[in-house]
């Protein structure tokens, strides 16, 4: 049975959830926890990166990511109330 265990392709590990929370700045971790979407470390460690290579700042950063949810809840919105079901 071992023999579907094997590949030549590149396994793509993940990383623990709770472990990349930790290791976001403090910054990004106190929004996430007033986010009223749920985010994953991963998408907010993107976000804040990409915001300090093009500005340099923690206030972009946080910015880059208030912008990226407001966009998120707008898409949702034009979606209406019954695309998630």
């Amino acid at each position: 049975m071992r023999r579907n265990l094997r590949t030549a392709l590149r396994l793509r590990g993940r990383e623990n959830a709770m472990l990349a929370h930790d290791r976001l700045p403090p910054a990004a971790r106190i929004w996430v926890t007033q986010a009223v979407l749920p985010w994953w470390a991963a998408s907010v460690r993107r976000i804040w990166t990409r915001a300090l290579a093009g500005s340099g700042g923690e206030a972009a950063a946080l910015a880059a990511l208030a912008a990226a949810e407001a966009a998120t809840l707008a898409r949702e919105a034009r979606r209406g109330p019954s695309a998630g079901c």
